[in-house]
């Protein structure tokens, strides 16, 4: 019985979740737009050297994935918060925790997913070599999912203070620095003709880890934050 009920709470909370998105999707496109901003520039920048512009495309388009990911960090418990439905969660009987995981799942498709989807073409705006993308497109793939969960729990731990947004972005980055150092390095390790698979591993690895650990962990800091 309680597996049914967990699996059907999630859908609602799921189908529920994709509509406010959608009905907010002109502020669910400020991410892609700005990190297609924040790529563009750098040629305008730095000129269209190739060899440049390809040296330093892992570590742009890194950081504007990351960026992207911040700007809707604030809003992944806001509207609830002042709306009252995360006290509802908080009564309701299936575990907050899986409330929250699927709150983080829905984040991740609205926000990372785009600009995985977009990365391809932004890479060819950077002239990165195309034995390259893979590597890029394997570790976006490992560190976005864990960007969110993190972010899942500093936001938890903010949700009670309104205008926590640069009290978020001060929490946040400093625990996002190592999944973009294994990130960005695991592909500028494969450009060297350096082993890239480990950065890939510990990725993996923080992802398996925050999968179990992020969850309760937010689910616990807002239970806290609501008290």
């Amino acid at each position: 019985m309680a597996e049914p009920g967990m699996l059907r709470a999630g859908r609602a909370m799921l189908a529920r979740d994709l509509k406010l998105v959608w009905r907010r999707r002109g502020d669910a496109a400020q991410p892609l737009i700005f990190a297609l901003l924040v790529v563009t520039m750098f040629p305008l920048a730095l000129g269209s050297e190739p060899a440049l512009l390809a040296k330093i495309a892992p570590a742009v388009l890194w950081v504007a994935v990351l960026l992207a990911g911040l700007l809707t960090l604030d809003t992944l418990y806001r509207g609830d918060a002042d709306d009252g439905s995360l006290e509802q969660m908080l009564l309701a009987p299936t575990p907050l925790a899986w409330l929250v995981f699927i709150r983080v799942l829905v984040h991740w498709a609205t926000t990372a997913l785009p600009l995985l989807l977009v990365t391809p073409l932004l890479a060819e705006l950077l002239h990165l070599p195309g034995n390259l993308l893979p590597v890029l497109m394997v570790s976006l793939a490992l560190g976005t999912p864990l960007l969110s969960l993190i972010g899942a729990v500093v936001a938890a731990l903010t949700v009670g203070m309104r205008r926590s947004g640069m009290l978020l972005g001060l929490l946040a980055l400093p625990l996002y620095v190592p999944v973009l150092v294994f990130g960005a390095g695991s592909v500028m390790a494969a450009a060297q003709g350096l082993p890239w698979t480990g950065a890939l591993l510990l990725l993996a690895a923080g992802l398996a880890l925050a999968l179990i650990l992020a969850p309760l962990a937010a689910a616990t800091a807002v239970r806290i934050a609501l008290t």
